[in-house]
This record gives structure tokens, sequence and C-alpha cells, in this order.
């Protein structure tokens, strides 16, 4: 299909999994996986942001990766300073706003300090919103709005629109639902991840690892997402 026959979601959301697998099958540690996965953001943002994705969501770390080895844990949570050190500047130039899902208060300090000065640095671009979600869990999150909400209406009836805007991801409105959620490695599963959000996503598996996904990729998932009819529960004439 030719390029400008594809349609382009609004939102697409990654669940970047494979990072280790792609650096075991090489005989290599599992940060050499994450140091790769972290070029291949850079790729795929730019990648995203030239098609005309309004927002790309990437699962970067979950509220259950704290459980992995503490080696690993310090390398993930090294990465954003070495990332948004060297491509703060590409994401300028290429008009990307930077935002953050999930809880970061309880991040290390030269983590949050990295990803704030990313979000104040970028803050004025006006094109592709990049969301980064770190110490993010779908789960968590939706308990965090109830809370929020229990607090705030005092008894009184939530609507659906309420309950969106008090997640994480209501700061991407109007694109709070990804369009299109991709996960590659194989995996067919979520993994807590915009649980809430993705009730009507397109759901995209590929058994590519991150570190090896590319652009040409990328736009086979939008291809395959062209192709479907996303009806919402509704029907359409070619399905009455």
């Amino acid at each position: 299909m030719e390029l400008s026959n594809i349609k382009v979601p609004n939102h697409v959301a990654i669940i970047m999994d494979g990072n280790g697998r792609w650096a075991k099958k090489r005989f290599l540690p599992r940060i050499a996986g994450h140091k790769e996965g972290m070029n291949t953001v850079k790729k795929i943002t730019i990648a995203a942001s030239d098609l005309g994705v309004k927002v790309l969501t990437l699962y970067a770390f979950s509220t259950e990766n704290w459980s992995r080895p503490q080696s690993e844990v310090s390398y993930l949570m090294g990465l954003p300073s070495k990332f948004f050190d060297t491509f703060v500047p590409d994401l300028i130039k290429n008009n990307v706003k930077v935002v953050v899902l999930g809880d970061v208060s309880q991040l290390p300090d030269n983590t949050r300090i990295a990803v704030r000065n990313a979000i104040n640095d970028t803050s004025s671009c006006t094109g592709m919103i990049l969301a980064f979600a770190l110490n993010y869990g779908a789960r968590q999150d939706i308990l965090n709005a109830v809370n929020y909400l229990i607090e705030h209406h005092q008894g009184e009836s939530v609507s659906f629109q309420e309950l969106s805007q008090s997640l994480s991801t209501g700061i991407l409105a109007p694109y709070n639902d990804p369009d299109l959620v991709i996960r590659t490695s194989g995996e067919q599963r979520l993994s807590n991840f915009l649980s809430y959000e993705s009730a009507y996503s397109e759901l995209y598996f590929t058994d590519t690892k991150w570190p090896d996904f590319t652009a040409q990729d990328l736009i086979e998932a939008f291809n395959d997402y062209s192709s479907r009819q996303r009806r919402f529960g509704g029907i359409t004439e070619e399905t009455e």
C-alpha cells in the first residue's frame, strides 16, 4: 500500500518489549538491550512525528518493573538522563512536546530532574506529544482517579468524561484513548497498560523485538490498522 493511502492513527501507544531477549540472543547483558532500545525510541519518535501522529505513548517503566534485579532497575532509572541529554534538541527541532504518565514522585531524584527538565524544555512545542509512561500501572492509575473523585465529589455520581479526565492520560485530551496499541517481541497482552483507555483500541502484535523495530515496521502497523473497520460496538453498512 502506498504511504499516501495509509490511515495514520492519532494516538499510538507502544509496549516496547524484547530488550532483554534481544541482548540475550547476542550473548550480551540485558542492559545492552535497554541501551539499544533507547536508540529505537529516538528513531520511532521522529518517524511517528513525520508521519503525522498526534500522540505517541511509550510504556517505559511499569509499577511492576521495580521487582527486577536492582542493577537493571538502577540502569533503567539512569536512562532518562542519558536519553534527554542527547535527544531534547532533536525533540525541539521537530516540535515534539514531552509529557509523563504515572507516579514520578517515587522515581530517583536524578530521574525526576531529567524528566522535569525535558518537560520544561519542550513545553512550547506544539507538534506531536511524546508521552512516557514511567512508574505507570493502569490499575493503580484507575485507583488513584477513583480516590480523587471520591474525595472531590462527596458522594455525587461521576461521568465517564470526569473519570477520563482524572486518569494520567487526561493531559492528552482530546486524544486520551489510543487508536492503535502496538506490542513488540511476540507477547499478546496489555500488561497493565492503558487498560481503561484501550477499551476500543486496535491491537497490533509483532514478533520483532523492540531494538529491531524500525520506521518501516511502524508503517506496516499503520498499514494493518488502515485495513480495519472500527465500529466501537456499532455496525457499518459492510457488517449489516
